[in-house]
Parts: C-alpha cells; structure tokens; sequence
C-alpha cells in the first residue's frame, strides 16, 4: 500500500473515531505537499492519542526544586573575643597550634597516610568527663580546617543531650541531627546551616528529643553518619560527641569514625580515668590526645597540646 492509500485510511480510522480533522488548504499543491500532509495527520493523531485517558497514561512528575541548606551568619568579632579562631584574627599562638593539630587529621583524611584510613573524613572530638574543653576545640578545629585552601568542613552537634555548639556560635537550634533521625521527609540540605565562614556548614543537635541519647546510639544514626560519609568524600566531618565515661552512645558513635581528638584537661582529669575513656576508642584507627588549659610555658606548645583556651 503506497503512502497516499496509508494516509487516507489514516483519515478514514479518525473520522470513525468521532476525531475532527481540518482540511488544509492545498491549492497548487502537488505531489510534493502530501507527505507533509500525511505528517500533519500522524501529528494530530499522536496528540489526540496522548491527550486521551488510558490506563497506560502516567501523568508527567512535577520536577522537585533543589534543596539548599539554610544560610546563616556568625558574628566573627564576637567569636575572636571569646577566644576562638577565627578568619578575619591576626595571627595568634592558638591559631598556631591548631595548625599542628590539623595537620595530621587533614593528611589521613585526604588519604595521604602511611596505611589506608577507613572514614578518616570522619573526626569525633570528645573528651574522658565533662567540662574538659571538648566543644571549644571541635569548633576551633572546625574553623582552622576550613581556613585551608583546599577543604570544606562539617561541624555536627552531636552531644544531643547538652548541645553548645549554637550558643557559642550566637545561632537559633534550627532542625538538626535528632529531626533527620526521627523524620524521613527530611534531608540533610533540609537542616545544614551555610555559615559566612567560607566552606564551613553546621549541622546543630535539632528538636530536643526525650530518647535522644537511645537514637544517637541507634541504626538510624549508623546509616545516616554512613551516608554524610558517602554522600561528601571530599569533605571533613568534625562531631563534638559526648564524653565517653558519662554516655554510652559516644562509644558507639566512636565504632564509625576514623579519628578521634580525646580532649583532656590539664592538672584535673585522673590518669585512670584518661586511660579508660581511650580503652573505649581502640578500635578507632587514629586517636589523639589533646592536652587542654596548661599553663603556657616560654618554650612553646608540644604536639598534639594546646594552651588554657576554652571551658
């Protein structure tokens, strides 16, 4: 069948289904119009096709706009005055041995070690007992690595029971950690914080929860430190976990990470008790200790110690 009888039977089929189809204006025209004639009636047929309803018809998904986590300013002066680090400080001594601190972590997490590092992107700062200065140093190392020229950092709050990091920070406690563990409408973008400190974001502790210890120590919070690792590779996550002898769920958070900073006070905490809280970490591949609130000495700092900064 040529393709002028393919076309008329086209015609015929639709004027039995009840489908209109207007006649062109074809003066003059010869044999060269009719395939673009019988193009317009398989146009029209397709569309009339497409618009009818059918069980094989999937109406076209709406396209989901992007998610972008939240912007939010840190007031940098009032920070250096409590005495942080900061971007726009002068140099200091604290900047200085932060510099010491960070460099190692920064090596093993770029995989720049001596041995492979499992999750050496993952850093948890913790300490043996409260009040040793653990949440003063995951903000300042937090800072210092995001001063590098080539690194993003993401600060997570993770002592849920007693969360710092907005207060010391002057933010609001948006939604954070403890939302995404019981919300699955949410995602991480949906309650990360973009800070004016450039390539730093925040992920604060979120909605006081009255299970927030049992949920840091669940499943839920295994696959969700699983995917930050997974979903940014290239970025360092810095947790400021609970101590290790007054919880539970910051050992288990520990099984997860590849570097633990174990903040220690000077002249306060017992050497037993420093030696415990690092016999729970020892699975960690890499664990530093670090020395906090020393009386500064003329010779300088040590590896791994830095001056009375922080409460």
């Amino acid at each position: 069948m040529g393709l002028i009888e393919q076309a008329a039977k086209r015609l015929e089929e639709l004027k039995r289904a009840g489908i209109e189809i207007p006649v062109a204006e074809t003066a003059g025209a010869g044999v060269e119009s009719r395939p673009a004639a019988m193009a317009t009636v398989a146009e029209r047929s397709h569309r009339a096709t497409a618009d009818a309803p059918g069980p094989f018809r999937e109406p076209a998904a709406a396209e989901e706009p992007p998610r972008r986590s939240k912007p939010v300013e840190i007031d940098l002066q009032r920070l250096a005055a409590a005495g942080y680090v900061t971007p726009t400080a002068p140099r200091s001594r604290l900047a200085d041995e932060l510099r010491v601190i960070k460099r190692p972590l920064i090596s093993n997490a770029q995989g720049k070690s001596a041995a492979p590092i499992q999750a050496a992107n993952l850093i948890m700062v913790t300490s043996a007992v409260p009040g040793e200065g653990k949440t003063f140093m995951a903000i300042n190392l937090a800072v210092s690595i995001a001063m590098e020229l080539d690194t993003t950092v993401l600060l997570v709050d993770a002592d849920v029971a007693r969360p710092a990091i907005p207060l010391r920070l002057g933010l609001s406690q948006d939604k954070g950690l403890l939302d995404l563990l019981t919300s699955q409408d949410l995602d991480i973008a949906d309650v990360m914080l973009r800070t004016n400190v450039e390539r730093l974001s925040i992920l604060t502790a979120g909605t006081p929860h009255s299970r927030a210890t049992e949920l840091l120590a669940s499943d839920g919070m295994a696959r969700l430190v699983e995917e930050l690792a997974s979903r940014y590779p290239d970025r360092i996550l810095v947790f400021d976990a609970p101590p290790l002898l007054s919880s539970t769920e910051s050992r288990v958070l520990a099984t997860h990470m590849g570097q633990i900073v174990l903040v220690v006070e000077a002249d306060r905490t017992p050497q037993a008790s420093v030696r415990q809280a690092l016999a729970t970490v020892e699975q960690c591949p890499v664990v530093m200790t670090v020395l906090n609130k020393i009386e500064r000495a003329d010779s300088g700092s040590y590896y791994g110690y830095y001056g009375s900064y922080g409460q």
